[in-house]
């Protein structure tokens, strides 16, 4: 056994460790930190017997606490749950237009409309509702199939050609272009008409022949003066507002082969007080309507 190397300046046993002619002394810890040490081991076995901690194949052991943050939130959501019970069922058995009418549950609606909005539809229309190429604006009063409440309840309940619910919305467009129901001349035409009721830079001449190609081809669904039909999901070509864009190039490429939206049905994901709720709060985004005259 070699003798143990003493550092003559310190008078400090080594380790025998040297880098570049510097040795390490083989000082003892401190003793506060060592307790400190002890006492942590001591802590981490509590808490491993106390709470859950060590994972098993499918699962952790329990504690004997038993306690976990998910249970903790359960035992929230469930108060949660509890003290909004007979809110929810009077939401329930009521009809829209009372739930607006009723300002306790018009304001509930709302606020559970709005969460809703949030985790399911912003991902198309836009966290303000603003929608984007191909998804409506939900602020504004131009409606596709109707703003007042029941539609648009409707709308969110069933969905729009989503091929599910055999209630959806579902209307489609022909493509006058590609199944040559119409040639580029008179495609070009129409787009010039179009231009011309919704107040858009157009060529006149064209425009007259475009009225006349208009009323044959597409007015059964537009109306004569364009103003689309609620019935049929037909939009309003007088206002210049589009899904696909209001542009000669997109009117002409919409007429070509159209393109056509889909939206799934939300009647078995939200339930009956999620739809209602999200139908007061669609509603009163600012371009909400009066109910429809009987």
């Amino acid at each position: 056994m070699s003798e143990k190397e003493i550092d003559q300046t310190s008078g400090i046993e080594t380790t025998g460790h040297e880098w570049d002619g510097i040795k390490e002394l083989n000082n003892p810890l401190p003793r506060w930190w060592l307790w400190t040490f002890y006492a942590t081991i001591v802590f981490s076995i509590g808490y491993m017997v106390w709470y859950p901690s060590i994972p098993l194949w499918n699962a952790s052991t329990e504690g004997l606490s038993g306690e976990t943050t998910r249970s903790l939130l359960q035992e929230e959501l469930a108060a949660v749950r509890s003290a909004r019970a007979e809110t929810v069922e009077k939401l329930a058995a009521t009809d829209l237009e009372s739930i607006r009418a009723d300002a306790e549950l018009s304001r509930f609606a709302t606020a559970g409309g709005a969460s809703i909005f949030k985790v399911y539809c912003t991902q198309c229309h836009g966290s303000g509702a603003a929608g984007s190429p191909g998804y409506p604006n939900l602020n504004d009063d131009d409606w596709l199939w109707g703003g007042d409440l029941e539609s648009i309840y409707l709308s969110i309940k069933h969905g729009i050609r989503n091929g599910v619910d055999d209630d959806a919305r579902d209307s489609l467009m022909p493509s006058f272009g590609a199944d040559e129901l119409l040639d580029k001349e008179e495609i070009n035409a129409v787009t010039e008409f179009v231009l011309q009721i919704s107040d858009q830079e157009h060529d006149a001449a064209l425009a007259g022949t475009g009225r006349e190609i208009f009323a044959d081809n597409c007015s059964s669904c537009h109306g004569a003066d364009g103003k689309g039909d609620r019935e049929f999901g037909a939009p309003n070509l007088a206002d210049a507002i589009a899904l696909y864009g209001t542009s000669r190039a997109d009117l002409k490429a919409q007429l070509h082969q159209p393109k056509h939206g889909v939206m799934p049905p939300w009647g078995d994901k939200l339930g009956e007080t999620g739809v209602k709720q999200l139908a007061i709060y669609v509603h009163g985004l600012g371009g909400g309507e009066k109910a429809k005259a009987e």
